[in-house]
């Protein structure tokens, strides 16, 4: 696909290469610092593969934090000002990452915690089974307005708002990139495509340009080939370059825009309960109850509903009357009332709503 490139050495040197505000979103996975006080073994005497490699070693904090401000520093030159950056990290080194992130003049929007539903446990019983890593999400800076796709999230997840704390399984079974030999890991911190899809849908658009600095396998470019955007990707070894970018290759995906554009809800044109009515879609006197029954109303030639409660007589729209039937503040009307079919099955009559919404379109 076009606008994939994957570079392939230090992450500080290829960042000087790129243009000043030419990127929308960057998710960066940096080394955590966690080397392991000596070699780690479970119950049945197996070694635990830990982070060992040379990338993620360094001589103190300090030579760490300067190496975290050198490359968020490239980062915020080239994302744009409106642009969004992901971080993400252990305890070993979240806060020390926020707080040079801070420094540089970032803005924080959230800090979200991906709970693993199948973490590692802590084999030497010394502590709490660490379960959880953390995502900053920030701004450029604090008059940036990043892009937020909320109803794509709220969609992703029932139609119930999104929350900051993330489900997830940790990277495993046939998504899990191995050596050659089939036994150990390709690369010891391969995050999950799941939490790569919620971070790029959420806070980019088709098209876009996404930044992963740190690409190891190559997980966040699998993404958004899925999702149609463009994307660099910088990995200094070659070895993980290389099985990313037959991974991405091996990457189907659906150019329709159709499919990869999500329109937010207040773009969407309005439509009327009265147009279901003149349509013919639903018919004057029809019967709109709740999904347990428990409430009832009849329509109305003018897109009205009638209904009683133990006040009596009830007329308004279908948000009105389903508010003062519930004794409610408020009430989404298309998602509360309900319509028989032919079948006898009863659907929202947002479904009527989408239907003439897609005939528009």
């Amino acid at each position: 696909m076009d606008g994939e490139r994957i570079l392939i050495g230090d992450c500080l040197h290829h960042l000087q290469d790129l243009a000043p505000g030419s990127v929308d979103l960057i998710f960066a996975d940096p080394p955590y610092n966690l080397q392991l006080g000596g070699e780690l073994y479970r119950p049945n005497n197996t070694r635990v593969d830990g982070v060992e490699a040379a990338w993620d070693r360094f001589d103190g904090f300090a030579d760490y934090d300067a190496f975290t401000r050198a490359w968020l520093g490239e980062c915020r030159r080239v994302l744009k000002k409106d642009g969004s950056l992901w971080v993400i990290g252990s305890y070993h080194n979240i806060f020390r990452v926020g707080a040079v992130l801070q420094d540089l003049g970032f803005w924080v929007m959230n800090d979200v915690v991906w709970r693993k539903t199948n973490p590692m446990p802590n084999f030497r019983g010394t502590r709490f089974t660490n379960a959880h890593e953390t995502l900053i999400w920030a701004a450029r800076s604090p008059d940036g307005r990043p892009f937020f796709n909320y109803d794509a999230m709220k969609r992703l997840n029932d139609d119930l708002q999104m929350r900051s704390d993330w489900l997830l399984p940790i990277c495993s079974g046939p998504e899990r990139l191995r050596t050659d030999d089939g036994k150990t890991k390709a690369h010891p911190t391969q995050k999950p495509e799941a939490l790569l899809y919620r971070v790029v849908l959420s806070t980019s658009r088709p098209g876009d340009l996404v930044l992963d600095p740190f690409l190891g396998t190559g997980t966040t470019g699998v993404v958004a080939r899925r999702l149609g955007r463009r994307f660099v990707g910088i990995e200094q070894d070659p070895a993980h370059a290389e099985r990313a970018r037959a991974r991405i290759a091996a990457t189907p995906f659906d150019a329709d825009p159709e499919v990869l554009a999500i329109t937010p809800k207040r773009q969407e044109p309005r439509i009327p309960f009265g147009q279901l009515v003149e349509s013919g879609m639903i018919r004057p006197g029809e019967t709109l109850a709740d999904p347990s029954r428990r409430f009832a109303v009849r329509v109305r030639a003018d897109g009205t509903v009638i209904g009683e409660n133990h006040t009596g007589r009830v007329v308004g729209s279908i948000h009105k009357v389903g508010a003062l039937l519930q004794g409610a503040p408020s009430c989404n009307g298309w998602i509360f009332w309900h319509v028989r079919q032919a079948n006898g099955h009863w659907v929202p009559i947002d479904v009527y709503r989408q239907k003439v919404r897609a005939e528009l379109a």
